[in-house]
């Protein structure tokens, strides 16, 4: 194969990268939370039934901001069966995913989960089921001091001090007919818009996020968005999306092509929202909040829903990653990055067992899947201002996507301690030699060189008994002569490439 190259200046900025494009998600959904983030007499239980093997886990891979409680669960859910006495807490049907909700662990397990880990909390309220004042409610709760009846059951249920939530969702896809509550965008529209103005009142501090499509495949795409902003452009910090790809196909090609897609996405909400803005002469660009995305392997799901009946946390859609996802889960994390400047929010559906990089036995370990390794080693060095690039490339065919370049990348400059990171996929069954141009940050030498790759064992897949076949790999310290950098990028890769000032 033909090589690539790589021009990298410091003068070609998108923007900083914001902590929270490392976000998770944690779900009332499958074993995420019961037997996932929470199992009481487990052997690392906290005395609160917190695994503290999946919290070391959640640190190590360096999430940001954690999404909570759904996702479709969310559309149905009554916060308040989750504060008190456990006890005294209601057993419910969960219509989302058909499953008796037992309300062990609620918000304020989940916030002491959040704080233990690092993580701020991304609240989302239930315009589903419910409305304006449910979700004024669960703010008074969370954010008010005290003095009203609501901040003085949270001081009674032992949370002395407000939680201070500062991001919250407007409910969640109800563009779709699968959500409890589903609405059209006008209905939704009007909701979002009268629960922001509401929740304003009660915490001016807040950033919300309006509901966008479900996915870029609805066939309300776009109009969703446009008549939502409508709606709600003057009261909401970003517009949502959602999105995830299937491998089980068995397309290769395509799948590892998925990025495409994702900025195809990006940029069609981007125009769709700035239509809306001079539509009605708003100055202030919106962001976007990708609050759901991987690698899934949908098509099982039905399946797994319809073999059972009303049981407590079920075993969901507990995929198991191969090589060949955590290459398309790296390049997903570049896409993100790249659009830094529109992207304001990113978070990985979901942290441990349904669809996750964390997965847990009950009783038994946590290891990491294959998708844990991308994103660890990208929320740790992607720092700075992320830099514009635009690689030259061969390119390959791909039945989904048509003529796709073999390589993408994205770079990251910190003035502040003079590193240079680029994170590069190759996307051809063949390694890929890549020459590099830094004369525009001249006094760079190589520090490492990491690959996770999957032209070997493209199936390969971490279990319990081998919770370390899939890992990330160190090749040779790149070298620079003149400011120029030759490197070899292995068939079907995800590479981190790092650079310093310092000998």
């Amino acid at each position: 194969m033909h090589g690539a190259q790589l021009t990298i200046d410091p003068a070609f900025a998108i923007g900083p990268a914001d902590r929270r494009l490392f976000g998770s998600f944690v779900e009332h959904m499958g074993r995420c939370v019961y037997g996932g983030v929470y199992e009481p007499g487990h052997a690392t239980a906290d005395p609160l039934g917190l695994r503290r093997d999946v919290l070391d886990l959640t640190r190590e891979l360096g999430v940001s901001v954690v999404r909570y409680p759904g996702g479709n669960f969310v559309s149905g859910y009554r916060w308040e069966d989750g504060v008190g006495p456990v006890g005294d807490r209601p057993r419910r049907l969960d219509l989302a995913w058909k499953t008796i909700e037992t309300n062990a662990f609620g918000l304020n397990e989940f916030m002491t989960w959040a704080d233990q880990a690092g993580v701020e909390t991304m609240m989302a309220v239930n315009l589903g089921t419910r409305g304006v004042q449910e979700a004024c409610d669960l703010l008074e709760y969370t954010n008010h001091p005290g003095g009203t009846q609501l901040s003085d059951l949270r001081r009674k249920h032992g949370v002395e001090d407000p939680y201070g939530v500062k991001l919250w969702c407007l409910g969640n896809e109800l563009d779709g007919p699968w959500q409890v509550g589903h609405k059209t965008a006008d209905e939704y529209g009007r909701l979002a818009a009268e629960t922001a103005r509401a929740m304003k009142l009660i915490d001016p501090s807040i950033s919300l996020v309006a509901c966008g499509s479900s996915n870029s495949r609805m066939p309300t795409f776009a109009s969703w968005e446009a008549t939502v902003l409508e709606h709600t452009y003057e009261h909401v910090d970003y517009i949502s999306a959602h999105t995830y790809y299937d491998p089980s196909d068995g397309d290769r090609a395509s799948i590892l092509a998925s990025a495409i897609d994702m900025d195809g996405f990006i940029n069609d909400v981007v125009a769709t929202a700035d239509h809306v803005a001079a539509k009605l002469r708003q100055k202030r660009k919106l962001k976007i909040s990708f609050d759901e995305w991987n690698v899934w392997y949908e098509s099982r799901l039905k399946a797994d829903l319809d073999r059972r009946g009303w049981v407590e946390a079920p075993a969901l859609i507990e995929d198991d990653f191969t090589a060949v996802d955590a290459v398309v889960v790296g390049d997903l994390l570049i896409t993100l990055l790249r659009h830094a400047d529109r992207v304001g929010v990113a978070c990985q559906a979901q942290l441990a067992n349904v669809i996750a990089p964390i997965r847990t036995r009950n009783g038994g370990p946590a290891w990491r899947q294959s998708i844990f390794h991308p994103f660890a080693l990208t929320a740790r060095y992607a720092r700075g201002t992320v830099l514009r690039t635009e690689p030259v490339s061969p390119s390959y065919e791909t039945r989904r996507y048509g003529d796709v370049p073999v390589l993408d990348t994205v770079a990251l400059h910190d003035e502040e301690s003079g590193e240079l990171v680029v994170f590069a996929v190759n996307r051809s069954e063949e390694d890929l030699p890549l020459d590099l141009d830094l004369r525009g940050l001249p006094g760079l030498r190589g520090v490492e060189h990491l690959t996770l790759a999957a032209g070997d064992d493209p199936e390969a897949i971490n279990t319990e008994a081998e919770p370390d076949r899939v890992t990330p790999r160190a090749l040779p310290t790149p070298t620079s002569d003149g400011g120029r950098c030759s490197v070899r990028l292995p068939a079907v890769s995800w590479n981190v490439l790092r650079f310093g000032t310092r000998p």
